[in-house]
């Protein structure tokens, strides 16, 4: 099965009453027929499952690797000034498809919605 290319944007928050599509996450990662995060075959290609921090700030873009630990799905900075690891509320439990909402708690601020605007195919996948 080859890997996806997820892009999430940030939808209406508190503070973004419009969401801003300035900001989000792409995610490469294997889906299965439903949609979710199939973790046996993240574990076969798991160098190649990684997570992109877009946004206006500069100081905010960060890239990363997708991780596992329990149950528990988080988003892997290597370096220091991209900040400490991001996690996903349920990660394992949603479907990636376009409309879908997913949580992410930042930087341990609030954690906030985004939604689901692409799921396609990676360039690199196999």
């Amino acid at each position: 099965m080859p890997l996806k290319r997820i892009v999430l944007r940030l939808a209406r928050n508190p503070d973004f009453p419009d969401g801003d599509d300035r900001q989000g996450y792409v995610i490469v990662a294997p889906l299965d027929a439903a949609g979710k995060i199939d973790v046996a075959l993240w574990r076969a290609a798991r160098e190649k499952c990684t997570v992109d921090r877009f946004h206006p700030d500069p100081d905010e873009i960060a890239d990363g690797l997708l991780t596992h630990r329990g149950d528990q799905w988080r988003f892997h900075y290597d370096e220091e000034d991209e900040g400490p690891d991001e996690g996903g509320y349920r990660l394992g439990d949603h479907h990636f498809r376009p409309g879908e909402y997913i949580t992410i708690a930042s930087h341990g601020e609030d954690p906030l919605t985004y939604i689901v605007t692409e799921v396609e195919r990676a360039e690199h996948a196999s």
